[in-house]
């Protein structure tokens, strides 16, 4: 059969290396599945499939500096999970058996306890390879590891295995997922978390409990997981695709959505890859070390974190050179081109390293494009797309009131005065600008029934969230290091304390308001939702600081990063649980965490952070010099027009509100029955969707009234900002050379030598 693409040119900038106890492992894991009853009579496996799939050599690969035993506990594992894949495509995928499919993912669990010495956690008798596989291998892995590593293990275990529904319901339905949850879901799917927890294993070195779950470290284990996933789908589209009739690959969520043929689909597959390697290498390079330094981590935490950012590195580069010899895929590899000896490749030793340089070579110009982009361009011909709404926006009778309110604690707060050693004279905002921005407007449109000090409440939140988004830009974007916006992102904590107690005297705006609005919401909250209300504003002030950093450094971020930081710098999760706060216990954690309401609450919060960038599109980019705007990551990762960057976003808008409107009117009805949820729970779950649905149409009718985004106010508020035609480029100075080149600076400031020091003061606070 001919391949449907050429495999395109890989970023593969490290070379992969061999262990030595490859053929060790080969003969035992063949004797593993034997006994697992996995090969002959199995109806899934043969033994020639197994030696001709050749999961040692991958394993040999991607850890290539695992003991003997070690990587024959790692081979085992992996022989598992694809037995696994095949053994569920086999029984229900084909069948498209739905119910026998949850009730065989059910068990699965039970075999994988969290608690080793819990009384009554003797497992259950395996009814299938599966099952006993996992048993086997959970008993030989996690007793030597801390409860901590078992309990991040179980749940990327579960997720994978549990996950098999999401790809057999869109079989089911006939359905291609959009590129945004496709991402999020194929990691859970596609398993590279969990390979993620095995490298912990594999190379003695279990991070600390402490910073597992920090942005540096997710960021890899992600980055890590796109990378992994969208190589295989590369590899593996021939046979998902033309022969198994899957619909989960990246290669065909491209060509359905930016309309590709396979051939450029698979290009644009590999450029994110690409990026995603980019972004791997980033964060480790700049994120990693500060955060073991904040943590003050000891000499052997940091070596097993080093370790593990080696062990995902080895992963990449081993599970690249696997894919190119394993029959199970399209690489145009024969059998002689399988055979890798103990020690080389089939060219000889060492030569993967040749293609370094041209690896380098040929993606140099896309790692350029995100360190280039020239400041304040002309967009005003860029328009915007049809904006998809299906929901009334309904208005609180107390907008005018919420209105007269919001300005009076604006200015007890000192929000609408200069502060001392503020770089801009007159200070950030004033009376005139926050009429124009009308934050009750928003309020009243996402929380339409609130009582009148609620909705107060409210429109000062988003007022507090905003004015810190115009701030840290302005104040820390210009400093030559990251001190003084991490202490003053950090002392915010101070004033967030969970018991509601005393605080210690604000030293700022933000500081004075965080501490009234604090009181005002986190006393009569439960401790739990007082600690998920304060988490989600800590996220929001972290996702202020990677702004800054990337500010700094005139980059363009990684689409896949920028939409995850979006939800956090949108302030996403902050409004979101003012509204589950009214709601009290009607509904389990275990339900808020399920994955229909996550996806439904994802779909909601992209869909307004979209909108928000192409309705601040203009502001952000020609006026405010600005990285951080979808429509300018689209187009830099496309290296397309403004125009059809700006497209692009729309369709992405589009799908985020439909996959809202499917999960919440066609996936719920399943929620309630598999949590057999009461009548009352039932309708606080319905009401939450509607009040998804009010905030989603607020947030629309706010940016269409308020006179934030339009041309008079940017004019009035950007009066400085430089013409294109004087512009670098037009005395023939490149825009990546010039010397204001990514900076966003503040108007009315002084340049040139010797004015640093009129920022003294701000620094010396």
């Amino acid at each position: 059969m001919p391949q449907p693409f050429e495999l395109p040119a890989f970023y593969v900038p490290y070379p992969a290396r061999l262990n030595p106890h490859l053929e060790r492992a080969r003969a035992h894991t063949r004797e593993w599945a034997r006994g697992m009853e996995m090969l002959e009579g199995s109806g899934i496996w043969t033994e020639a499939d197994l030696d001709a799939h050749d999961y040692a050599l991958l394993c040999a690969y991607t850890h290539p500096d695992a003991s003997g035993p070690e990587l024959d506990l790692v081979t085992d594992w992996y022989v598992w999970v694809f037995f696994f894949d095949d053994h569920f495509l086999d029984i229900f995928k084909r069948s498209q058996d739905m119910a026998g499919a949850k009730a065989y993912l059910d068990r699965l669990p039970a075999f994988m306890p969290v608690d080793l010495g819990a009384e009554g956690s003797e497992l259950p008798e395996p009814t299938n390879q599966v099952e006993a596989g996992l048993a086997d291998l959970w008993a030989r892995t996690v007793p030597t590891m801390s409860e901590d590593f078992r309990r991040r293990f179980h749940e990327s275990t579960r997720h994978l295995l549990e996950e098999s529904l999401w790809e057999l319901s869109n079989i089911n339905a006939g359905r291609v997922a959009n590129p945004i949850e496709y991402i999020e879901m194929r990691r859970k799917v596609g398993g590279a978390p969990w390979s993620a927890n095995l490298i912990e294993h594999a190379a003695n070195a279990e991070l600390p409990a402490g910073v597992a779950a920090e942005r540096p470290l997710r960021v890899l284990r992600d980055c890590f997981a796109d990378g992994v996933h969208l190589r295989n789908d590369l590899f593996s589209y021939q046979r998902e695709i033309e022969e198994e009739g899957e619909l989960s690959n990246a290669v065909l969520v491209l060509e359905r959505f930016l309309d590709l043929a396979p051939q450029e689909a698979a290009e644009r597959v590999n450029d994110l890859l690409t990026s995603r390697l980019h972004q791997f290498e980033h964060t480790a390079l700049t994120e990693v070390e500060p955060l073991l330094d904040r943590h003050r981590l000891d000499p052997a935490e940091r070596m097993a974190v080093f370790a593990y950012v080696k062990g995902l590195q080895d992963w990449q580069s081993g599970g690249h050179e696997w894919h190119l010899r394993s029959s199970r895929y399209m690489n145009g590899a024969d059998a002689a081109a399988r055979r890798v000896g103990a020690l080389g490749g089939p060219t000889g030793l060492g030569t993967s390293a040749a293609t370094i340089l041209g690896s380098l070579a040929a993606t140099f110009p896309q790692r350029a494009r995100s360190f280039t982009h020239a400041p304040h361009r002309d967009t005003s011909d860029v328009r915007r797309p049809q904006i998809p709404m299906p929901f009334p926006t309904t208005l609180s009778p107390h907008l005018d009131a919420a209105r007269a309110h919001n300005l009076a604690w604006a200015r007890e707060v000192g929000m609408l005065e200069p502060e001392p050693g503020y770089p801009v004279p007159g200070g950030l905002w004033n009376a005139v600008k926050l009429t124009d921005y009308d934050f009750a407007l928003c309020a009243a449109g996402i929380h339409p029934d609130a009582a009148p000090e609620e909705l107060d409440l409210t429109t000062d939140w988003l007022t507090w969230g905003t004015y810190g988004d115009d701030y840290y830009p302005i104040v820390f974007g210009r400093g030559s290091d990251m001190a003084a916006a991490r202490i003053a992102t950090d002392r915010l904590r101070l004033f967030m304390p969970l018991d509601a107690g005393p605080v210690p005297p604000p030293l700022t705006t933000l500081e004075r308001s965080l501490a009234d609005l604090w009181q005002r919401s986190a006393v009569p909250m439960a401790p739990e939702a007082r600690r998920t209300f304060r988490q989600a504003i800590e996220d929001m002030c972290e996702s202020w600081l990677w702004e800054v950093a990337n500010q700094k450094q005139n980059r363009v971020p990684d689409p896949v990063d920028y939409i995850e930081m979006r939800r956090s710098t949108f302030g996403s999760d902050l409004t979101m649980a003012l509204s589950r706060i009214g709601r009290g216990d009607a509904l389990a954690p275990e339900v808020y965490r399920s994955r229909p309401v996550r996806a439904m609450e994802l779909a909601a919060q992209d869909f307004a952070c979209l909108l928000n960038d192409v309705f601040s599109y203009r502001k952000e980019i020609e006026f405010e010099g600005e990285v951080h705007n979808a429509v300018l990551v689209v187009q830099n990762f496309l290296d397309c027009g403004q125009q059809q960057a700006m497209d692009v976003v729309g369709d992405l808008m589009a799908a985020r509100m439909a996959e809202f409107q499917r999960v919440s009117e066609l996936q719920l009805p399943a929620l309630f029955e598999e949590f057999g949820l009461e009548q009352e729970a039932r309708d606080a779950l319905l009401g939450y969707v509607q009040e998804l649905r009010d905030w989603m149409a607020g947030i629309l009718t706010w940016h269409e009234g308020c006179r934030r985004y339009r041309e008079e106010t940017l004019r009035r508020d950007f009066p400085l900002v430089p013409d294109q035609r004087d512009a670098p480029e037009a005395a023939g100075v490149p825009a990546a050379l010039s010397p204001t080149a990514g900076t966003a600076r503040p108007w009315h400031t002084p340049t040139g030598l010797g004015t640093a020091a009129a920022r003294l003061p701000l620094r010396a606070r």
